[in-house]
């Protein structure tokens, strides 16, 4: 077969075909009586095996070793193509990413794409006093990508730099939620967290609000926690049962505390939060030290069971619970007189100094008829500390 035959069936052109006869790749295995290359079905079988191995990555001295050393084992060469390919794959997906992230920013000149291009080279420096400024430094005329400071925020460890990274986010105008979602399912719980304080400080975002009830499931305390306290202070009562569980743990116990009096400001939502911190009372697995912080926050809630609770708990068989609820009584009276039923109450000292958000001033909580809200009686019996009601 002549080599115009070969380069028509195997797709090889003429000229590299050549070239593998030069490099003694694949030598034709005869000449015609002219002088012209003539390949047997067997050299065509080679340049099919060199050119699938070409498609593999390997070059063409590669090539020659494999089909010429019986004793060559392709395993570490396929890993060597393997590491090389990600390493490419993973160039190549950074500088997608880059080219994403100006046009996202609809440039309208060179200088801004030129700005973009250099908060990611500082954003990628390994010092985080150089991240920091590169957020903080930003002129205020030169937007920047909500997808891109998301990014940054999901990628930073440093706990300083990704508070200037969510401060940045809330100025951007975007919001960015898409890109936090999806760090929200993140094996990496650091990742998670930092996703969800990110969409705690852009409640208004479409969105933000199903992201942070969907991470009331997350199997990381902080996570949970992170979002109960955003939820809440926005009014929506589904935080409810994680921020009662935040005050059993005494995981931020005194924001829980002071979230849950919020949401009791509305009639709707008092009882069923005193219920479910009066069933975390009675809970045979309540230590002496749950207790003081579930009576504590207590406090926080208005309404004349609250009330009767607490002076219940003043004759606790527990003395510390009892000690710390008879200080409460007088404190829940003055906290909530005239009131009516938590509304304009008086400041609690650990209440905080600084306004609330706008959302979480303007918000209602919704929190729908439930039966059995209000139990016969404040405590169930207990298992294993007795309780004394007299």
């Amino acid at each position: 077969m002549l080599i115009g035959e070969v380069a028509r069936r195997s797709g090889v052109s003429t000229r590299m075909l050549r070239h593998y006869d030069a490099l003694g790749l694949v030598r034709p295995t005869g000449r015609t009586v002219g002088g012209y290359r003539e390949y047997s079905a067997e050299d065509v079988r080679t340049i099919f095996h060199v050119e699938s191995l070409r498609s593999l990555g390997l070059s063409l001295k590669q090539i020659g070793q494999a089909l010429q050393d019986p004793a060559f084992t392709p395993s570490d060469l396929v890993s060597d193509l393997v590491r090389r390919t990600e390493d490419r794959l993973a160039r190549e997906q950074e500088l997608l990413e880059r080219l994403r992230a100006i046009d996202a920013s609809a440039p309208t000149d060179w200088q801004h794409v030129l700005r973009i291009v250099a908060l990611m080279r500082e954003l990628s420096s390994a010092d985080a006093a150089r991240r920091q400024r590169a957020v903080l430094t930003r002129p205020e005329s030169a937007s920047v990508p909500a997808e891109l400071l998301a990014e940054a925020i999901l990628a930073e460890p440093d706990p300083h730099v990704a508070g200037a990274l969510r401060w940045a986010l809330a100025r951007s105008g975007g919001d960015g939620v898409a890109t936090l979602h999806a760090g929200t399912h993140s094996q990496d719980a650091g990742i998670r967290r930092r996703a969800v304080l990110a969409i705690a400080e852009i409640p208004e975002a479409p969105g933000a609000t199903a992201v942070l009830t969907d991470a009331l499931t997350d199997p990381d305390t902080t996570v949970r926690g992170h979002a109960a306290l955003a939820l809440g202070r926005q009014g929506v009562a589904a935080a409810v049962p994680a921020l009662v569980s935040m005050v059993v743990e005494g995981v931020n116990d005194v924001d829980a505390a002071e979230v849950l009096g919020s949401l009791s400001r509305n009639p709707a939502c008092t009882d069923r939060i005193t219920t479910a911190l009066v069933g975390a009372l009675a809970a045979p697995t309540a230590d002496s030290a749950t207790r003081i912080r579930l009576t504590q926050a207590l406090v926080e809630i208005p309404g004349t069971t609250a009330q009767e609770v607490l002076r219940q708990l003043a004759r606790d068989d527990d003395s510390a619970v009892a000690l710390v609820a008879s200080a409460l009584v007088g404190a829940h009276q003055d906290q909530h007189r005239g009131a009516g039923c938590g509304h304009g109450r008086s400041p609690h000292p650990r209440e905080r100094t600084s306004p609330p958000s706008a959302a979480a001033a303007t918000a209602r909580p919704t929190c729908p008829a439930e039966p059995n809200l209000r139990p016969p009686s404040p405590f169930p019996p207990r298992s294993t500390t007795a309780i004394s009601w007299h």
